[in-house]
């Protein structure tokens, strides 16, 4: 139960912080803020838990270890449920803390759910929002598989990983509000229900997508330095 509890912990502060900075200090750190405030949470963790689990915190990054032949599905199964439950119960906290102030509603100010389309900060297409989610996933999970490669410095993964994510973030933000993480945005949308749900398919299916196509090329050789 080591590495599950470690998964759970480290979904756990992602969502807590990460979507936190946006619902509870968005309108203070602005999304340059927000963006940190992910990568840094990511960051924490990575050397936190990372000793113990490898700090995937991602349903995608697991299946893309699997696709990666770093993992197999066996083992894979138990970090994506405890991912899921870590984002439920991080959603939740967040949601019993902002609506500590008076003027909190849930469908006013939402718990940092992802989206697309009208009424979603950029308004982009859906189109739009699946390239990006994809794209994102799949270079996420390039720097992941490459920073965590036999011959690279170890000591520096978490950075490097932890500033992925935040670069992501930056460019992503307005598009999707940047899921690149199933369980990140199963949390908040079980919460907020309506279109959060509604929309929830494309930051399950894309994340997906991308992570186990740079598994699939890792696998392959044609990236791997291993």
């Amino acid at each position: 139960m080591k590495k599950p509890l470690a998964e759970f912990l480290g979904t756990f502060t992602l969502v807590l912080f990460g979507c936190g900075a946006a619902v509870i200090a968005g309108g203070d750190i602005g999304l340059t803020g927000i963006s940190f405030a992910f990568g840094l949470a990511l960051i924490g963790m990575a050397y936190g838990i990372g000793a113990v689990s490898g700090c995937h915190i991602n349903p995608a990054v697991s299946l893309g270890m699997v696709a990666a032949g770093r993992m197999t599905i066996a083992e894979a199964v138990p970090y994506m449920l405890a991912q899921v439950l870590g984002a439920i119960v991080g959603a939740l906290v967040l949601l019993l803390i902002a609506s500590g102030k008076a003027d909190y509603t849930i469908a006013g100010n939402g718990l940092g759910q992802n989206g697309w389309g009208a009424g979603y900060l950029g308004e982009y297409s859906m189109i739009a929002a699946l390239i990006f989610e994809i794209v994102a996933t799949f270079l996420f999970m390039v720097v992941i598989l490459g920073a965590t490669s036999a011959g690279a410095p170890a000591a520096m993964a978490g950075l490097a990983i932890g500033l992925a994510l935040v670069v992501i973030h930056l460019v992503g933000i307005n598009v999707t509000g940047v899921s690149v993480n199933p369980a990140r945005s199963i949390g908040p949308a079980l919460f907020v229900g309506g279109t959060a749900l509604a929309q929830l398919w494309l930051f399950i299916v894309a994340p997906i997508i991308g992570a186990v196509a740079a598994g699939a090329l890792f696998k392959s050789g044609l990236l791997d330095a291993d």
